[in-house]
């Protein structure tokens, strides 16, 4: 779709009955800025994928900066947003939660998802922490599955909301340990990092060493590979391992390749080392998990 500023919006959705799942891709064809209103009363699971702005809330009397990854929780009976893009393309996923439903979720949970249920109960605007965290490996691994996912059956709306609250607490567990003494502390060592990861996610087949890396993004080596595992939840080589299976995974459900082909596609040396790798994360073969039914209903 396009506006007469040519900005193109690509927008899919997925509505359950007290949750609606929406991811957006916003390319601009300008820098500039827009007002986006809501007049409904909601709690949103917000996460940047992708892109650059500036983000300001009337109703929470903030504005923010994002860069790459980040995410947090937000609470408002409406809502004016004015966002300015820094960059041309902004990709963002989000869980719309009722409140009641929400409220019922997160009061079971852990203190600082309590104190927000307060505030909600209270009608009171509120965003669940000031510092916006980014994404680790678990929540972007999760927002992808539901994104591809492409199940047209009974199971479908179950898989969806089993992630949404799977989402919902995976993001309880990441601000329940913000407080943590933190090693990387400048943003442009934040930025640094994801630019790494950004690498290696377009790097699949042939990622750099971490040597090469680490020249590529002007970081240390030291402050490479423990930065991200602080930030992202993995090492640099756990995050390979398991990109080049999800990859793996969804081409031989998704595709008519062959097992030696996608070995060589998600960048192993040889067909038998990505057998063994594939087994050992799955417990199945390439070969037979096309008839594996278990794999077939992971495929939504």
């Amino acid at each position: 779709m396009k506006n007469r500023h040519d900005t193109t919006i690509n927008n899919k959705s997925w509505q359950l009955e007290n949750i609606v799942i929406s991811h957006n891709i916003i390319d601009y064809s300008t820098f500039e800025k827009k007002v986006f209103k809501n007049d409904k009363e909601l709690v949103r699971l917000h996460f940047g994928l992708n892109g650059d702005y500036n983000f300001r809330c009337k109703q929470l009397n903030s504005e923010f900066t994002f860069t790459g990854h980040h995410n947090n929780i937000i609470y408002s009976d409406g809502i004016e947003m004015e966002i300015s893009n820094k960059s041309k393309r902004i990709e963002t996923f989000g869980i719309n939660f009722s409140t009641e439903y929400f409220i019922t979720i997160a009061q079971n949970g852990t203190d600082s998802l309590k104190r927000f249920s307060e505030k909600i109960l209270n009608k009171e605007s509120a965003i669940l922490s000031d510092q916006w965290m980014p994404n680790n490996f678990k929540i972007q691994c999760v927002i992808n599955e539901i994104i591809n996912c492409s199940n047209t059956n009974e199971l479908k709306n179950l898989f969806l909301l089993s992630k949404s609250i799977e989402l919902l607490v995976l993001q309880a567990e990441l601000y329940n340990n913000k407080n943590q003494t933190h090693f990387i502390k400048s943003n442009l060592d934040k930025q640094k990092l994801f630019e790494a990861k950004e690498i290696l996610t377009l790097k699949i087949d042939n990622p750099p060493t971490i040597v090469a890396l680490s020249k590529q993004i002007s970081l240390n080596e030291f402050k490479l590979k423990k930065g991200f595992k602080e930030l992202f939840g993995t090492t640099i080589f756990g995050y390979i391992h398991k990109n080049r299976m999800n990859l793996a995974k969804k081409l031989l459900l998704e595709t008519d390749k062959s097992a030696k082909e996608i070995a060589y596609e998600t960048g192993y040396s040889s067909p038998q080392h990505f057998s063994n790798a594939f087994k050992k994360e799955f417990g199945t073969s390439p070969d037979s998990i096309r008839n594996n039914s278990d794999f077939a209903i992971q495929k939504g």
